[in-house]
């Protein structure tokens, strides 16, 4: 299993962003997929989660209405679009998939929300 996320750097406040985690070595389209970001000193948190076949998504209060996730079966690639961005969302994100009770992860990818 390879996670490979991209498409992080610094904005500013109110701007937006969008991430991908692009999937290999396993069938992608069988899986549900989520976000998640730590900030410096902070625990890891849940950002937004998606079915396999994208029928139901998920996302944490602080992200609702702001942060779209979505997926894509042909290219096996986990998107989240980020709008009206904060400081606050200053974090390293990561995207994870849990196969068998194992959890795997990407290496993150460093979103900086700064005037």
């Amino acid at each position: 299993v390879q996670l490979v996320e991209s498409g992080g750097g610094l904005v500013q406040p109110g701007g937006s962003l969008r991430l991908s985690c692009a999937a290999s070595g396993f069938t992608f389209s069988r899986y549900s997929m989520s976000w998640h970001r730590q900030a410096p000193g902070k625990e890891r948190e849940l950002v937004a989660t998606i079915t396999s076949d994208s029928s139901y998504t998920n996302y944490a209060d602080s992200v609702k209405g702001r942060f779209t996730i979505s997926k894509d079966n042909v290219k096996n690639t986990v998107y989240l679009q980020m709008n009206s961005l904060k400081p606050e969302d200053t974090a390293r994100y990561y995207c994870k998939m849990r196969r068998d009770l194992m959890d795997y992860w990407g290496k993150g990818t460093l979103v900086t929300v700064s005037s």
